[in-house]
């Protein structure tokens, strides 16, 4: 799919948590390494966490790029790891190396700007505020309650089913 942009400042702030010890081989690591290493690690553990399936799932972070790679099962799973990894303070681009097994149409995607509501969005995608449910669905596990978003976070906005 590609690169997909992010608003750095914006998202879950995963990056600094309370961290275990390094594992002995890696503790003579520069700290720049390590910090990288940490970050990558972060990242794969809040995927596991929100439980999207991806099979052997890799995320590189380079800077504010994180290059995701593994393969999912279909489209909307692959969208919802880039979402995962895009929507955390620090990440600026996600760069998708991921191999869906069952093609499907794309998600467009929604920056959410103050004032918005699922119900605004839904209006402006399908002209309909009450389809908001479709897209509350479409980003669950990473939507928990349709009245939770914030400015910055991106959204799916997946085409209605005919």
């Amino acid at each position: 799919m590609g690169l997909f942009d992010f608003v750095k400042e914006a998202g879950a702030k995963i990056f600094g948590r309370d961290e275990p010890e390094p594992a002995p081989q890696v503790r003579n690591v520069d700290p720049a390494t390590l910090a990288k290493m940490k970050r990558n690690k972060a990242l794969q553990n809040l995927v596991a966490e929100l439980g999207l399936e991806v099979e052997d799932l890799r995320i590189e972070v380079d800077g504010e790029t994180a290059v995701v790679y593994g393969k999912v099962d279909n489209q909307a799973e692959r969208e919802k790891v880039i979402l995962a990894t895009g929507n955390v303070i620090g990440i600026a681009r996600v760069d998708d190396r991921l191999e869906a097994v069952h093609q499907e149409p794309e998600a467009q995607m929604h920056t959410v700007v103050s004032g918005d509501t699922l119900s605004k969005i839904a209006k402006k995608y399908y002209g309909d505020a009450n389809k908001y449910p479709v897209i509350f669905e479409a980003n669950k596990p990473l939507l928990k309650d349709p009245d939770k978003i914030y400015p910055g976070q991106v959204l799916r906005i997946p085409p209605l089913a005919s």
